[in-house]
């Protein structure tokens, strides 16, 4: 006769208890906005304790951006740990605390998913281990971002009344040769010695090389506090037009509210200069000396002898006007644009400076030029062939006559 015998699962003493964390997040760093987040911490780290099957992982909290997680830095933290095996669930309020993004949202939850983590949404009343929970989330997700971008287009629109008003937004922390005192530029006297130095010493013929040395011999430390200098942040304090009191609005703008990704503004929104927009610390006419001085120096090389001599000539084949034609008052390029259905050249520092940077350069039709330098290079019509051969450049005087210059 067979005999069978029972093998009983063996009881555990105890039930490995949950590690459950918190996430909460505000937009801004205000202080009725960290009193309740301080509320919401509290609230939290008391719930988790009080479960008798919970362990308390933490509460981590972020202050900023509803749609960039890969900014906030106690998000980032959470997910690792939790990637790691450190946490089995994530309370959190809502889906739009948690992100904005419909695609991070997805993203994260399949992540945590993978890892046996468990993401609670208490507002909505969602876990990520129900079913049909990322059909529920995109819903909730998609709603969040629309809310978003409503609130990204709202706070574009104020920003181009404000700018339309010459309101400056000097939200800077650092600015070599001002400190920001109440949202205005107060220029640093320290500071500003040497940026008077900077333009000083460009128009005595050194290079941003030298500039740089002699800072760093000098001991002078940048806006941040670092003892070396970068080529590149001198030749941008050269040209930044806020040293002589004025000001551009929206150089940069978002170009997408999801990634919240900036771009330089080309074009592709209006923009806008504030003349004696504060205290400058060089005059317009030492800044405008600068601009010049740069301007020559792009069309020279140093050759094989150590001499300075002039660029070969490098024609952009779809705008050889644009190549030639060089303002006679501050030594820019013209500038092809179209007004009122009209193709015209302008100069680029009255483009991007104003009529103030450059008062004198007139604005020229390119049916015009064409006309004209078809008559004194090519004996009659245009022709470009002939012109790139034989033109270096063509100066545009303020009383809107040409200077031909042969190669």
């Amino acid at each position: 006769m067979k005999k069978v015998r029972k093998i009983e699962v063996p009881q555990k003493d105890t039930i490995r208890k949950l590690r459950v964390a918190a996430y909460c997040r505000v937009s801004m760093k205000y202080e009725s906005q960290k009193s309740s987040i301080e509320l919401q911490k509290e609230y939290y780290e008391s719930y988790i304790k009080e479960q008798p099957n919970w362990l308390f992982a933490g509460v981590y909290v972020d202050y900023g951006s509803r749609v960039r997680i890969d900014k906030r830095a106690a998000f980032q933290k959470m997910i690792q740990k939790a990637v790691n095996g450190e946490i089995d669930c994530i309370i959190t309020k809502s889906i739009s605390r948690f992100s904005g993004n419909t695609v991070d949202m997805l993203q994260t939850i399949r992540l945590l998913k993978e890892k046996g983590v468990t993401v609670w949404f208490e507002k909505e009343n969602i876990r990520s281990t129900d079913e049909n929970m990322e059909l529920a989330i995109t819903i909730h997700t998609m709603l969040a971002q629309e809310e978003i971008r409503n609130m990204s287009e709202n706070i574009q629109w104020g920003f181009k009344r404000r700018f339309e008003q010459g309101v400056t937004l000097n939200n800077y922390k650092y600015f070599y040769g001002y400190d920001v005192v109440d949202g205005e530029l107060v220029v640093n006297e320290q500071q500003a010695e040497v940026v008077r130095n900077i333009f000083d010493w460009y128009l005595q013929g050194m290079s941003l090389g030298q500039i740089k040395r002699r800072l760093e011999e000098n001991q002078i430390k940048t806006a941040s506090g670092k003892s070396v200098w970068s080529k590149s942040v001198i030749q941008e304090m050269l040209c930044n037009e806020k040293y002589m009191g004025d000001c551009m609005l929206q150089k940069y703008f978002t170009e997408d509210f999801l990634t919240g990704k900036k771009a330089r503004n080309r074009g592709q929104r209006d923009r806008y200069y504030v003349h004696d927009s504060h205290q400058g610390i060089v005059s317009k006419e030492r800044f405008l000396e600068v601009a010049c001085e740069m301007n020559r120096r792009k069309s020279m090389t140093v050759a094989a002898d150590g001499n300075m001599v002039k660029k070969n000539r490098k024609y952009k084949p779809q705008n050889t006007l644009g190549n030639i034609l060089e303002c006679e008052e501050c030594g820019a390029a013209y500038r092809r644009r179209t007004k009122r259905g009209k193709v015209v050249y302008r100069c680029a520092t009255r483009i991007e400076k104003g009529r103030e940077a450059c008062k004198e350069s007139p604005t020229i039709e390119e049916e015009w030029i064409e006309t004209e330098i078809g008559k004194k290079v090519c004996g009659g019509e245009y022709d470009e062939e002939v012109v790139k051969k034989n033109v270096d450049r063509v100066l545009v005087g303020k009383d809107g006559g040409i200077k031909i210059l042969f190669v």
